[in-house]
């Protein structure tokens, strides 16, 4: 008997719902609503690293069916052993369609929501009565880390788990909730090797080739500068060209020595540019200014370039924007007459070729012999 009291109260009571939500209906006011409760959807947390125990920052995304009003809380729980210990709200920014939040650690003045870690739930209060919501279906997006940008850059990143696993992140948002997994996996060490790449050539030029301001007035080979008959007070020029290909990082330097000046066999000589002086600065050439009794002012031979960036400095030592003309001695010290700072392909002047200028000229008291000579070495170096 009591059974069916109880069921007949039931269903008095069902029947007094649906009468009420006909009579709403038939007045055209809201009908009676309860709220439900839905998964959030396209629920994501993208990590900046994956390894193991390194720091990290997070990229949480999802979308919210109901919403969340005024006042309700978004509650992100990493599964232990994440460690965002040292994270705060300056390291937080949150957003949705309609904007960015403004955060801060408490709900107070101008706030649009507040963050805070206690242990490894993240809890984010939209604060109430400011306006602050998330509209149903709504996409809303928490970067937490150094990718945080909005108020100020965050400096401060949630360390991983030091075990290789997947591990769950719990999301309620307002109503609505979920889980995702994020994946702590080892780091894959990549390596690769390139073998050195390095040719240097010398090649001959003909007559007529202009190096730096200069026209050459006799042909080379790779192997000889033949200056041929000397006339008394008038310059003879030769030249070569370099080329160099390399996948050096830092490029090459390419330097020329003498062994000696031009030497006969009858101990004559022929001294180096200027007079004698053996000029280790780019000067204008000069012709030797004679003066009996001082063979080294009888003639003298130098050499130029036609590279602009020459030294670490990579400067124009010999005028080449200027129009050159510039010389200095041929040394036994080396002469640094090609450089570039990065990988050459063996073309392009000054990066993958240049050319060098050798210039010699005496006065009448120059003395006679058939065989003055020097040897050359071009010295090309790497440079990684």
């Amino acid at each position: 008997m009591n059974r069916a009291s109880n069921t007949f109260s039931v269903l008095q009571a069902t029947a007094a719902i649906a009468g009420l939500a006909i009579l709403l209906w038939s007045l055209g006011l809201p009908s009676l609503r309860f709220a439900e409760a839905a998964n959030v959807t396209s629920y994501s947390d993208t990590l900046s690293d994956s390894a193991p125990n390194v720091n990290a920052n997070h990229t949480i995304r999802f979308t919210t069916p109901t919403g969340v009003a005024n006042g309700q809380s978004i509650v992100i729980t990493f599964e232990a052993p994440f460690n965002p210990t040292s994270v705060d709200f300056t390291d937080i920014d949150m957003a949705t369609s309609s904007g960015e939040f403004t955060l801060a650690a408490t709900c107070a003045g101008t706030q649009r929501a507040s963050a805070s870690f206690s242990g490894d739930v993240l809890t984010i209060q939209l604060c109430p009565g400011d306006g602050g919501l998330i509209a149903p279906n709504g996409t809303t997006t928490i970067e937490i880390g150094t990718n945080a940008t909005h108020q100020t850059v965050g400096d401060q990143q949630i360390n991983n788990p030091g075990s290789v696993s997947s591990y769950e992140i719990a999301l309620t948002a307002g109503a609505d909730s979920g889980t995702t997994e994020i994946a702590i996996v080892d780091s894959v060490n990549v390596t690769a090797s390139v073998d050195t790449l390095f040719t240097f050539t010398v090649s001959g030029t003909p007559t007529g080739t202009v190096v730096n301001g200069e026209t050459s007035s006799g042909s080379t080979t790779p192997t000889a500068i033949p200056f041929g008959k000397l006339e008394a007070n008038n310059a003879s020029t030769a030249a070569q060209d370099l080329t160099v290909v390399t996948n050096a990082k830092s490029g090459f330097v390419v330097t020329v020595t003498a062994d000696s000046q031009l030497l006969s066999s009858n101990g004559a000589d022929i001294d180096g540019f200027i007079n004698g002086s053996f000029t280790t600065t780019p000067t204008a050439w000069s012709a030797p200014s004679p003066t009996a009794g001082q063979e080294n002012t009888y003639g003298h031979w130098g050499l130029t370039s036609d590279d602009a960036s020459l030294t670490s400095g990579l400067i124009d030592r010999f005028n080449v924007g200027g129009g050159g003309d510039r010389y200095v001695s041929a040394s036994t010290t080396p002469v640094e007459v090609f450089r570039h700072d990065g990988p050459a392909d063996g073309t392009g002047s000054g990066e993958g070729t240049a050319t060098i200028g050798y210039k010699v000229e005496i006065s009448s008291l120059q003395e006679a012999a058939e065989d003055y000579q020097a040897t050359l070495t071009y010295v090309a170096t790497p440079v990684f």
